[in-house]
């Protein structure tokens, strides 16, 4: 995922957190990522502009959101 996030235009740092304990077994024998399951932070800097933007599950509303810092 970082790899393929850092070949993005504009990207200067990118790290990207997989929760391993969430990861289960189906029926079929492997695991599904979910949103819940993940945590990113990405730096962008664009004509001398940065921002930093993080990925994350909100517990509260069960679903993961993005914010910029």
């Amino acid at each position: 995922m970082e790899e393929s996030i850092s070949l993005q235009p504009y990207v200067q740092r990118v790290v990207v957190r997989i929760n391993r304990d969430m990861l289960k077994e189906n029926t079929f024998g492997y695991s599904e990522l979910e949103g819940k399951m993940i945590w990113a932070q990405v730096e962008i800097e664009y004509e001398g502009e940065g921002i930093s933007a993080r990925l994350e599950y909100d517990q509260e509303r069960c679903y993961p959101l993005m914010s910029l810092e």
